[in-house]
């Protein structure tokens, strides 16, 4: 290869050297015999049910799973989907007997409301209690909630008469404020739109944003949309996966501009051209669900007064977090006053449900066995909480 395709190559890749859990010796071993997959997962295999639900001329979209037990309300981060929950799902599951409604939350997923752009704080706690009320109104409700997702949970806790816990994830007023500043800078810089599915998903997984290539491959696809139909990315997956099946069908195979190959020597990848890698109108088939960056006069809403609001929700509370350098000054002297459960998972990213869903599980699985708002499964052993 030359030094020209060399670095059109290197060029494309997003920020490399991240660490996903394997050691580089074993990533490369691999690599040679097996290249990764990225094709994307239905949301079939991790939830029993997909419906709307429709709050006076909005309409909201619900993965459910379970009739049993309490009911878990999961709530994902700015830009993610419900989605974003399906390995958790697919592990708490197992481990405690519990009902499970991941909602896509306003301006994301499968969600279509009169303003998607609205997503002021108390907006999307607002909807979250309306669609509680509408749809488990009777159960006992457990908030779980990530990022922004977490900080709608603590703005929603007071509206719903029948909360009996929650659980906050990796997100803490003082760090998320600061962490603003750099919001718009981080929006620029990812792709503008991909050419597949896949490509979509290769990104995020080697990008840093979501570590686990399991949970990506069906997450991913709840967070963009086809250009052309308006649709979730969601509704192409099965029409693509049965083409690919058709043996008197076979599909193309198309030269991905950002495809990484760098776990391989650069002499066994596949000729590439010479010219200049743009990325050409027709390349542009999926693009993201929602352009977060019009939506920053809300940013600062969801985590200001975030710590005394959440030390305020009389329910039982769980904090999750990625790194333990994350807690700011309020919540250190309420956790040292023992106002809330915590727990600390690190070698993980932000999207530390989808990064360690297992742990994450196992945590919350716990917090519910603990205070007995959910009956365990007949092998789960509680842990205890460590930081």
């Amino acid at each position: 290869m030359s030094s020209l395709q060399k670095t059109i190559l290197k060029s494309k890749l997003p920020p490399s050297g991240l660490d996903f859990g394997m050691p580089s010796r074993a990533c490369k071993s691999r690599a040679f015999q097996q290249k990764r997959d990225y094709d994307p997962v239905e949301w079939c295999p991790y939830f029993d049910e997909s419906k709307d639900v429709k709050i006076e001329d909005d309409t909201f979209h619900l993965y459910i799973k379970g009739t049993e037990g309490p009911t878990l309300v999961l709530l994902h981060g700015g830009g993610f989907s419900a989605l974003t929950w399906a390995e958790f799902t697919k592990s708490i599951m197992s481990m405690v007997v519990c009902q499970v409604m991941a909602i896509d939350l306003r301006g994301h997923g499968d969600s279509h409301s009169r303003n998607d752009n609205d997503l002021s704080g108390d907006m999307l706690a607002s909807d979250v209690a309306a669609i509680i009320k509408a749809v488990a109104p009777n159960s006992p409700v457990i908030l779980v909630g990530h990022s922004m997702g977490g900080a709608v949970a603590v703005r929603a806790a007071p509206l719903i008469p029948n909360i009996t816990g929650i659980a906050v994830i990796d997100v803490v007023e003082g760090t998320a404020m600061d962490a603003l500043t750099s919001m718009q800078s981080f929006l620029r810089s990812r792709p503008t739109s991909f050419a597949t599915i896949p490509q979509a998903i290769e990104w995020c997984v080697r990008s840093g944003q979501i570590r686990n290539v399991d949970s990506a491959k069906v997450s991913v696809p709840g967070q963009i949309k086809n250009v052309k139909t308006g649709k979730l990315a969601t509704h192409d997956i099965g029409s693509l996966l049965a083409a690919a099946d058709r043996p008197d069908n076979p599909q193309p195979v198309t030269q991905r501009e950002d495809t990484i190959q760098e776990e391989e020597p650069l002499d066994m990848l596949p000729p590439i051209s010479t010219a200049p890698a743009v990325i050409t109108p027709s390349n542009k088939n999926y693009t993201w669900r929602i352009d977060l960056g019009k939506t920053e006069q809300h940013w600062s809403g969801w985590f200001q007064g975030l710590s005394a609001a959440f030390l305020n929700v009389s329910a039982p509370k769980m904090l999750l977090l990625a790194g333990v350098d994350r807690l700011d000054k309020e919540l250190t002297v309420g956790q040292m006053q023992g106002k809330f459960q915590m727990q600390v998972l690190p070698a993980c990213g932000h999207a530390v449900h989808e990064d360690v869903p297992d742990k994450v599980a196992e945590a919350v699985a716990t917090f519910l066995v603990r205070h007995k708002f959910a009956e365990p499964a007949s092998d789960f052993s509680r842990t205890l909480p460590a930081c």
